[in-house]
This record gives structure tokens, C-alpha cells and sequence, in this order.
């Protein structure tokens, strides 16, 4: 039997998974890391690629020795990612400078582009389908203010799939799905935006040449095989950006399909023509790695981070199934409360308001730990399906049912939730993690397995299980979802007029 790799360069952790050529997960390993802030400069998150590569190898190292396999069985490894994060090469390929995609330094440019270039920002999002928020832009900027000996040595710009193939291989290349979220890659032609570089005064070739999902850009090279363990002359294949990846896995490959990827953040993706922008600018819209299609694509914001400090905040020492079967014998609506934490996606105006709960009463039975348990499930859907209905009424199309995937669909409850809240079928995969799955979908087409990463999509997807939404319960949820709008438009003007703190908020908001 062959093996696919993929490493995974996620925010929180990094890992490496292997899948045998059905695409079964056989053996993981996976080290969580954290992104230093350089006290210099507020908002900083560095990315320490010298110690970041040294737990990915040991992650890669762990998978073969746990599996027992041997390592020339692994036919290709591929790798995926954080998507915004890049890398920053000089002339000899090395490293002289990244960030991690959380982060914030460039506030100050962000104000400085749109005072200065008033029309450039609309300009950019209707080519790339990208804002300055997370974008690459304000951050090359920053660092001509402020670290210019590094722009001027800087050669080439990786995201951070692209930097671990590159420590694998040699090859320096950028992937558009993933350099796609610097907004600087235009959504049809998934070509660098030159006039952009131009007007910005910046170097015009940092963008390495194109390398799509599924490609082959080299092998293995015999240093990067001592650290990793993997065998010299192994199959090196472009990947790509986390969600993207994550969809391939799930065989979300055709126009239409729509996926909801419940993890600390939940992406709701649909997958678009590539002609397809929003007037509005309320969505990001982000090069698929499939090539013929982009998605549409709206972020619930500490989703799974809400529910992890609501757990180690008030849920007394009991997991999250405890609290959930608890939590079940909750009336739908949990008795009126209104979680305020992640907004709808606003991605020209990006900011959310202060965490809170509100309509709250006294009465320990309405108002205990179970019902905010049950509130806080039902809002992440509520959310979800606003941001969805979104990307329909642009589409003017809707899915026949929404792929769930990611760790909060492990729970048949939440599951059951969305479905009763969004009015669609919810089907949850076999393979719930489906990121690392897609990626290694991108190494096994590299290597022949596949002909097309649609193909190696709908080959290796799974549906384990689906949830028929209830009908009854369409209402309360209509109301419940129009209720939590007017709340949040409030609690939005509290924090604009200084009276709260915003969860979080882009740079430059």
C-alpha cells in the first residue's frame, strides 16, 4: 500500500497526519505552538520559523515511527495552513522575517491607505476579494517604516504551506488559494496585482511563480529528509489554505456546495464562479483550490473559543458532553438568552462587540449553566446561517444541504441544531477533521493517483451521518435570529462609543 503526508501549519498547533491511498487516516501527530508578540511593536505575532519547522519535523518523524511504515511507501507529502501568515525570503532562499495571520501591527497604515488612497481598498477587494484587514499589503508597508533593512533584502513572499514545502524541497513557489488571502492575487486570472506593487512602490517580483494544488514542484530533498525522516527523493506537491483544503476533503468541488467548518473559528464557505464579487463588500471571496471555482466566505469569530472558556469559566469541572447532555433538556430558545460575541462577517467594517449575555434572569433553572450551554450552541448556528443566507441572496442559488465538519460537528446535537436553525440538511463526514484529508487529496493527485482534485474530492469524502431539519421549530428560531441583530446593532454602537471593548477588531477599524 502507497501514503500520503500532510503537514498542516494550523494557528494554534502544527501536525502531521499520514492517509493510506483510501483515504483513511492511519497515524497523527501534533504539538501546539504559540506566536511570540515582539514587545516593540503592539499588536505584533511573529512566526518563529526555525522552531515552527523543528516541530513540524518532529511531528513528521512521530507519524512514521508510530505507523511502522517504511518511509519510501510514503509516495508524496503535501502541506496546508493558517491562511494570511507569509514568509519572507532573501536572494538565497532563507528566512528573514514572518508573521502569524493573527497578526496586527500595521493599525496605523491601515488608516494611513485609506486616508491617503481613498478608492484603493474597493479596488483591491473587486479584484482579489480581499480588504486591507488581513491582507499583506499594510503589513510590507509597516515594515518599510519600520524594519526597511528587511523589505530591501526581501526576494521572495511565501505563505506558510508554501515556506513548508519549500524547507522540504528547495523550491520556492506561492500557491493561490492560499497567497490568494494576501490581496494581492487576483481571483480570475490568479495572477499577482503588478500595478498594485507599482503604485505601493514596492518590488513587483516577490511573488514566486505559480504552483496550483495538486502540482509537483519537487522532491525531497536529503537534509530535509534527515529531519523529517521522510525518504530522500519523495514527491513534494503544492497545497494550499486551510478551509480550502478542508473543503477538497470534504468534496466540496462543485459550483454551490456549501460547508460549515466548526473549529475556535467556524468558516461558512460556498463554493462561487470566478466572476462572482460582492457590491457590498460584507464577504471575502478567496481563490478555491480547485481551479475553476472561488468561494464565498464568512467567519464566525471564537466560536469553539467561546464555548472552551464558557467550560473552563462556569461549567464546574464537567467536559463539554457533560455540559451538552445537560444542556439538552433546555427548551429550544434557552429561555430567551441572547449570546453576544461573534458578529455577522462585515468584512469592510470588522469588528465585533464586547462579549456578553444578555436577557438573563435570576431564576438558576432558566438561567444556569445549562441553558447559556445551549444559548451559546444555538447562536453559533444562528450566526452561521445569517452569514450563509448572505452568500445565498448574492448567489441567488441555495444548497440542498450544508456539510458540517470540524470538532463541533462531532456532536449529533449541534449538528441536529444547525440543521433546525438554517431550514437545510446537515450531513456530517466520516473524516471530520477534513483539512489535513484534503491535503493529502492534493499529494495523492500529484502522485497519479488521481486525475483531478474534484476526482481525489469525491473519492476520499465520506457523509456519515445527516440531520432533517424540524420544521416546527422555524419560527422560534426566526425570531430568536431577528431578536440577537437588533441586540448586537446596540451592543456595535456601544463599543464605537467607547462605552465597551471590542472582542476583536481589524486593523485600522
Amino acid at each position: 500500500m502507497t501514503y500520503y503526508l500532510a503537514i498542516d501549519a494550523g494557528t494554534g498547533s502544527g501536525r502531521a497526519v499520514l492517509f493510506d491511498d483510501t483515504g483513511a487516516e492511519i497515524c497523527a501527530s501534533g504539538q501546539e505552538w504559540w506566536h511570540a508578540s515582539d514587545p516593540r511593536y503592539p499588536g505584533s505575532m511573529d512566526f518563529d520559523t526555525a522552531g515552527n519547522w523543528a516541530t513540524l519535523a518532529r511531528c513528521c518523524r512521530e507519524v512514521i515511527a508510530k505507523s511502522g511504515i517504511d518511509p519510501k511507501d510514503i509516495k508524496a507529502v503535501s502541506a496546508t495552513a493558517m491562511r494570511e501568515a507569509f514568509v519572507l525570503h532573501d536572494k538565497t532562499g532563507a528566512e528573514i522575517w514572518a508573521c502569524a495571520n493573527v497578526d496586527a501591527r500595521a493599525s496605523q497604515e491601515v488608516r494611513a491607505l485609506k486616508a491617503d488612497h481613498p478608492d484603493l481598498e474597493q479596488d483591491i477587494y473587486a479584484r482579489s476579494g480581499q480588504t486591507y484587514a488581513l491582507g499583506a499589503l499594510p503589513r510590507l508597508i509597516w515594515l518599510r517604516k519600520h524594519m526597511p533593512e528587511v523589505l530591501e533584502r526581501a526576494q521572495s513572499l511565501t505563505m506558510l504551506s508554501d515556506w513548508v514545502l519549500y524547507r522540504l524541497s528547495g523550491a520556492l513557489t506561492s500557491e493561490p488559494s492560499n497567497a490568494g488571502t494576501t490581496g494581492l492575487i487576483g481571483l480570475q486570472n490568479r495572477a499577482p496585482l503588478r500595478d498594485v506593487f507599482d503604485r505601493m512602490d514596492l518590488p513587483t517580483g516577490l511573488i514566486p511563480r505559480k504552483a496550483s494544488t495538486g502540482e509537483v514542484i519537487g522532491e525531497v530533498h536529503l537534509s530535509a529528509a534527515k529531519e523529517t525522516g521522510l525518504a530522500p527523493g519523495t514527491l513534494v506537491v503544492a497545497g494550499g489554505g486551510d478551509c480550502q483544503t478542508g473543503a477538497l476533503g470534504l468534496g466540496v468541488v462543485n459550483e454551490g456546495d456549501c460547508a460549515v467548518l466548526g473549529g475556535t473559528f467556524w468558516q461558512q464557505v460556498v463554493n462561487v464562479p470566478l466572476s462572482l464579487t460582492d457590491p457590498t463588500m460584507n464577504l471575502r471571496i478567496n481563490p478555491h483550490v480547485v481551479p475553476d471555482l472561488n468561494q464565498a466566505e464568512a467567519i464566525s469569530f471564537f466560536t469553539g473559543a467561546v464555548m472552551r472558556w464558557f467550560r473552563d469559566a462556569f461549567g464546574q469541572g464537567k467536559s463539554y458532553s457533560e455540559l451538552e447532555a445537560a444542556s439538552k433538556s433546555v427548551p429550544p430558545g434557552a429561555y430567551g438568552i441572547i449570546p453576544i460575541f461573534s458578529d455577522v462577517m462585515r468584512y469592510g467594517e470588522w469588528f465585533h462587540a464586547a462579549p456578553s449575555l444578555l436577557n438573563l434572569s435570576i431564576d438558576p433553572e432558566r438561567a444556569g449553566p445549562e441553558a447559556i450551554f445551549r444559548a451559546l450552541q444555538e447562536n453559533a448556528a444562528i450566526v452561521a446561517h445569517r452569514n450563509l443566507e448572505a452568500v445565498f441572496d448574492l448567489t441567488d442559488r441555495r444548497p440542498q444541504r450544508i456539510i458540517f465538519a470540524g470538532g463541533a460537528s462531532k456532536s449529533a446535537h449541534w449538528s441536529q441544531i444547525l440543521a433546525d436553525v438554517t431550514g437545510l440538511t446537515v450531513a456530517t463526514p466520516r473524516v471530520k477533521e477534513a483539512t489535513a484529508q484534503g491535503c493529502a487529496a492534493a499529494a495523492a493527485t500529484g502522485a497519479g493517483l488521481f486525475y483531478s482534485l474534484r476526482e481525489a474530492g469525491n473519492a476520499w469524502s465520506q457523509i456519515e451521518a445527516e440531520f432533517t431539519p424540524n420544521p416546527d421549530l422555524h419560527a422560534l428560531y426566526s425570531d430568536a435570529s431577528a431578536r440577537w441583530a437588533k441586540a448586537y446593532a446596540v451592543q456595535r454602537e456601544l463599543v464605537t462609543s467607547h462605552v465597551t471593548t471590542s472582542m476583536w477588531q481589524a486593523p485600522g477599524t
